[in-house]
């Protein structure tokens, strides 16, 4: 019998910076995610990280600014899914957000987006001026380590 999973698919997006923006990736991604038949857990695991990064962009990176653009690269296959979120904002360091986790920072904003990213994902990976960002994620491979 034929094995009709599909190999890749790629699709590129250019996004408003309004919210909600992110449903027109995040519906077609899920979608592919699966028919290249990944499971429940990194299905969520995906969904949620994806939706980070695009709401990051959209709200922090452009600041809602409908003048400003996402871009948004995707490929999914049967063994990798890899999303790069670009905005046309200022950027920043992610070295310099505060550790979410620590004891005075439970009650303040800023860095779960971050964290979450991190906690579901095998790679993440910020460009130099800190305005785009690769989310990777490989069937069978945990998280990489936080420091």
């Amino acid at each position: 019998m034929a094995d009709n999973t599909p190999t890749e698919w790629r699709r590129s997006f250019e996004l408003p910076s309004e919210r909600g923006a992110s449903r027109l990736v995040t519906d077609e991604l899920l979608a592919q995610l699966s028919q290249h038949g990944w499971s429940a857990d990194d299905v969520f695991a995906i969904h949620l990280a994806a939706e980070e990064a695009l709401v990051n962009a959209v709200v922090h990176g452009n600041r809602l600014d409908l003048a400003k653009i996402v871009y948004v690269d995707c490929q999914v296959t049967p063994h990798v899914v890899r999303l790069e979120v670009t905005d046309e904002g200022e950027g920043f360091d992610p070295a310099r957000v505060p550790d979410c986790t620590l004891e005075e920072r439970l009650a303040q904003p800023g860095g779960r987006g971050m964290m979450l990213m991190r906690s579901f994902m095998t790679r993440v990976a910020y460009n130099p001026r800190g305005n785009s960002v690769v989310l990777e994620k490989r069937r069978g491979v945990p998280p990489e380590a936080t420091d």
